[in-house]
């Protein structure tokens, strides 16, 4: 059931939007999403398991804009300042974004166990919510590995792919640092690009 998993989500994210996740109830997160009671257990299994998918799901949409922003037709400098802006503004706009970035979880949000928990569930998208959830240590070397890989190339030699390595996650951990302490004119884009301007990448 992809499509009622995508609405209930979505209703789970509105109603957090609104107020406390312990406030959040999971019959009117299945009203929200036009769907039964039973339909959200059978997807989520329980409210933590609710609250693991929607982490899991907004992990995955922040990846997905940083490979767009990695994949853009520019050099190489000006991919790298697009995934910081991204990476800033996704998590200004998104408290779970910013939350998972930063390791600071409100009361207002799940704030779900990052190790993995026992799963019995026969949804797959659901298996993959029960495993481990990122750290923000784990979401700098995701995200510098993402970066070298599409920015390497195939045949560059390992003092250049280092240089470029510690060049990517340079450009992680300021657009990090810009999410808790959000920078002054110009933002985490001429940030990057005066990191960058002596990096040889």
């Amino acid at each position: 059931m992809p499509a009622a998993r995508e609405s209930l989500l979505d209703a789970a994210y509105t109603a957090l939007a609104r107020r406390p996740w312990s406030a959040v109830r999971m019959v009117d997160v299945a009203a929200a999403a036009g769907v039964s009671r039973q339909t959200l257990y059978n997807e989520f299994g329980s409210k933590e398991g609710l609250a693991r998918a929607l982490v899991r799901r907004e992990a995955d949409g922040y990846l997905a804009g940083v490979d767009r922003a990695l994949s853009a037709p520019a050099d190489t400098r000006e991919r790298l300042a697009a995934t910081a802006e991204w990476t800033a503004a996704t998590a200004r706009e998104n408290a779970l974004v910013r939350a998972m970035l930063t390791g600071c979880w409100s009361e207002r949000l799940p704030a779900p166990t990052l190790s993995a928990v026992p799963s019995s569930s026969a949804v797959p998208a659901q298996r993959r919510a029960d495993g481990p959830l990122p750290s923000p240590g784990d979401f700098v070397a995701l995200v510098r590995d993402r970066a070298v890989a599409v920015l390497g190339g195939p045949g560059m030699s390992k003092p250049d792919a280092a240089d470029l390595a510690r060049a990517c996650e340079l450009v992680v951990r300021l657009a990090i640092s810009c999410v808790s302490a959000p920078p002054g004119e110009g933002g985490v884009t001429d940030l990057v690009r005066a990191a960058l301007y002596r990096q040889p990448v």
